[in-house]
C-alpha cells in the first residue's frame, strides 16, 4: 500500500513531464532547421552579390579601358566575407559574373590598356 502511494504520483509527474520533453525536443530540431535555411538564404544573398559584382567590375573596366582580368579586380583580391571558404566560393561567382559581362557586351577579348 506505502508503494503505491509513492508510485503511483511518480508515475503521474513521469507523464506529465513526457509532453514536455518532446515539445523540446521537436522545439530544438525546428531551431537546427531554421539556423540551416539561415545559412542557406545567406549563401545564396553572397553568390548572388558576388555575380552582381562581377558584372559590375567587368563593366567599369571595360569603361575604364583597363586590363579587362577578373583577377585583377580589387573585390576579387579582397572579397568581402570572412571564411576562406567563402572567399573561395565569392571568388568563383564573381569571376562568372565578370565573364558573363563581357561575353555579352562581346568584348571578351579586349585586351584594354
Amino acid at each position: 500500500m506505502k508503494m503505491t502511494r509513492i508510485a503511483m504520483p511518480l508515475i503521474a509527474v513521469a507523464m506529465m513531464t513526457a509532453p514536455m520533453m518532446m515539445t523540446a525536443q521537436s522545439s530544438t530540431m525546428s531551431n537546427q532547421q531554421s539556423n540551416q535555411s539561415t545559412t542557406n538564404m545567406q549563401a545564396a544573398d553572397q553568390n548572388s552579390q558576388a555575380y552582381k559584382d562581377g558584372i559590375e567590375a567587368a563593366k567599369l573596366d571595360t569603361v575604364a579601358k583597363r586590363t579587362v582580368n577578373p583577377t585583377a579586380s580589387y573585390l576579387y583580391n579582397h572579397p568581402p566575407v570572412k571564411k576562406a571558404a567563402d572567399k573561395e566560393a565569392y571568388r568563383n561567382t564573381f569571376t562568372q559574373g565578370y565573364k558573363a559581362a563581357l561575353a555579352q557586351s562581346g568584348s571578351a577579348n579586349t585586351g584594354g590598356r
